[in-house]
């Protein structure tokens, strides 16, 4: 098995920043791709950022230039940097892991628990 811890989140006034971290542990042979979903109340859950083992990273379109995605492969942790917040950016944030749990296994996807982020006016 596998668990994803995040860390970070909280209540932050508009045009603030918070930094979120996500370490993964357990079964872990590769860990892939990873990244962060976030989840509005009564919204699905939406793509935040993306990045792969080389720090190839992607965003969603309204994060780009203000959110920053990037890992340490030898801490098996990830971490999102969110800058210049909006009450928009409100919503729980969720870690995401691809990982290969022994050399001859198929990769499965992982869920950190969430962690709330509020964004005050």
């Amino acid at each position: 098995q596998v668990q994803l811890v995040e860390s970070g989140g909280g209540l932050v006034q508009a045009g603030g920043s918070l930094r979120l971290s996500c370490t993964a542990s357990g079964s872990i042979f590769s860990l892939n791709a990873m990244g962060w979903y976030r989840q509005a109340p009564g919204a699905q859950r939406d793509l935040v950022a993306r990045i792969t083992t080389d720090g190839t990273a992607n965003y969603a379109d309204s994060m780009k230039g203000r959110f920053t995605i990037s890992r340490d492969n030898a801490k098996n942790t990830v971490y999102l940097q969110m800058t210049s917040l909006k009450r928009e950016d409100t919503a729980v944030y969720y870690c995401n892991a691809l990982v290969q749990s022994t050399w001859f296994g198929a990769q499965q996807q992982y869920w950190g628990q969430g962690t709330q982020v509020t964004v005050s006016s």
